[in-house]
């Protein structure tokens, strides 16, 4: 064992003999194998673990585990996506921190992904390892039955697996190792469960995608769309799945205050600032210290005040109002609007310097209407949701009330739909959903007019595709609930190009994340 090595010079030498050997493997298997065993071998433990994220940053992957001096295989499933279960690992995780644990306890500490074993574990190190981009990539960790302060190990071992993980991206950049399933360089699709959002048409699979890519990025979010597309739920699940999920959220509406409130609400005061100040009061960047504030209708902001928010972006600094001091803070700002913040900025009315500030990341939401697939599935959600709120039985929907919300355009997009599903459900008395319940009023035209054969498809297209979730994907059962001969219901599917096999996939995915 190297910790038997006293001397600093013959630990160097140790952990540059063990780089050497590791630098001329060409293989990700044989690399993630010789990274756990030169773990364990150089910090003198009987265990160690890596662990990778995924593409999306929403799950963590056991890819590699030395128990004993020998290599254990290891199954390719992965921890639940917000690690709540492993605390010590999403603490480690989330804050880009060192664990170092002497004297484990499992009634104080889960300690559950450590594997079982007649000895308890005793000492534990665990470490964050940092990919090509300097941000945390995964996890490397080493624990002992005897209680030992493993800190001194921290450098070396973090050393040792950051030069592994920047060689897993060469290896995957030049093409000569197919990554693997669980790798975490790879391109992965978007999350099922789409962080908790609603939704699996081509549209909203291409925003999990692009929310993939902020989530452990501290970079400005900028999130368009419609009115009532859902942009503050985006904004909240950027920070729930990403690096700041156990510090604050908080949320501001700009169009909500006038300007003299708005900003003693975001800067704070000091006792004196204006009548009325008794005392010193923090302000929301105060509050959100650390985590994100999430300004929504930043179009409405006024101009004094975005020069405020422009300060805070460039230099992370605040001035409380009646102060003549600034102090730093932590915040990432993720910014809403209807608006076409552009525009407004040609027109003077926004400033351009925050316009940029503000925009490096933008996410625009797609309205209702274009995403037609998700409308029923919606429906059927929030009718669900309404129905338990009320504590009611469980309402169904009647074919002709599908049919007339699938045919809908939805110019409130789907704060409308919520508040059409409710008041159904209130409406109704029996446990059956019906056209009367809704009341719905003819849309306004939009700009992609469809003629009537494509509008009759979407709409028949939308009720086929809800019919087959209900019957988890069975052709069967659905063409029997439908009235169709199975053969017409296969007729009608190939036609209006219904997957039937991805159909049962995206089934199975959403029983299995708790949608």
């Amino acid at each position: 064992m190297f910790s038997q090595i006293q001397k600093p010079l013959q630990y160097a030498e140790a952990l540059l003999e063990r780089l050497a050997d590791l630098s001329g493997r060409a293989n990700r298997g044989a690399l993630l194998d010789g990274l756990v065993e030169a773990a364990a071998e150089l910090a003198g433990c009987e265990l160690s673990q890596l662990y990778l994220l995924d593409e999306t940053h929403t799950r963590l992957y056991l890819t590699a585990e030395w128990l004993d001096g020998a290599r254990q295989s290891v199954a390719s499933s992965s921890l639940s996506s917000d690690y709540h279960a492993e605390q010590l690992l999403q603490y480690s995780l989330c804050q880009n921190q060192v664990v170092s644990l002497v004297g484990l306890d499992r009634s104080i500490h889960d300690t559950n992904f450590l594997p079982c074993t007649p000895d308890p574990w005793c000492s534990l190190l665990c470490l964050p390892l940092l990919n090509e981009h300097k941000q945390v990539g995964g996890l490397l960790l080493v624990a002992s039955r005897s209680a030992r302060d493993m800190k001194r190990f921290t450098d070396s071992l973090a050393l040792l697996g950051n030069c592994i993980l920047a060689q897993l991206h060469v290896l995957h950049r030049l093409g000569v190792q197919r990554p693997d399933p669980t790798s975490a360089v790879q391109d992965s699709p978007p999350c099922a469960s789409g962080y908790g959002l609603i939704g699996d048409s081509p549209r909203m699979r291409a925003v999990y995608k692009l929310i993939s890519k902020v989530l452990h990025n501290p970079v400005n979010v900028m999130l368009t769309g419609e009115t009532g597309t859902g942009k503050e739920l985006v904004a909240r699940a950027i920070h729930e799945f990403g690096f700041r999920r156990s510090k604050p959220f908080v949320v501001q509406n700009c169009a909500s205050l006038p300007e003299n409130l708005l900003e003693s609400e975001l800067f704070g005061y000091r006792k004196g600032a204006f009548t009325g100040a008794d005392r010193d009061r923090k302000g929301l960047f105060d509050e959100a210290d650390g985590g994100t504030l999430f300004l929504d209708e930043i179009g409405d902001m006024p101009l004094t005040l975005q020069a405020k928010l422009l300060r805070v972006l460039q230099e992370g600094e605040v001035r409380p109002l009646g102060s003549n001091e600034t102090h730093k803070v932590d915040v990432r700002i993720l910014a809403a609007t209807h608006c076409d913040l552009r525009a407004l900025a040609d027109q003077g009315r926004f400033r351009e310097d925050l316009f940029y500030r503000l925009s490096h990341f933008p996410i625009e939401l797609p309205p209702l209407r274009e995403r037609s697939e998700d409308i029923l599935r919606l429906a059927r959600h929030f009718t669900d949701k309404a129905c338990t709120f009320l504590q009611r039985d469980p309402c169904d929907w009647s074919d002709t009330a599908l049919q007339q919300i699938a045919a809908y355009a939805f110019p409130g997009n789907v704060r409308e739909l919520k508040g059409l599903v409710e008041r159904a459900v209130l409406l109704c008395e029996g446990n059956l959903l019906l056209p009367e319940h809704f009341n719905l009023q003819p849309s306004e035209p939009t700009r992609n007019v469809l003629n009537l054969r494509e509008r009759l498809e979407q709409v028949e297209r939308n009720l086929l595709m809800d019919c087959l979730r209900k019957n988890q994907g069975n052709q069967t059962s659905a063409a029997s609930e439908l009235g169709l001969p199975r053969r017409t219901l296969l007729y009608r599917m190939q036609r209006l190009n219904i997957n039937p096999a991805e159909l049962k996939t995206k089934e199975r995915i959403h029983v299995q994340s708790g949608q």
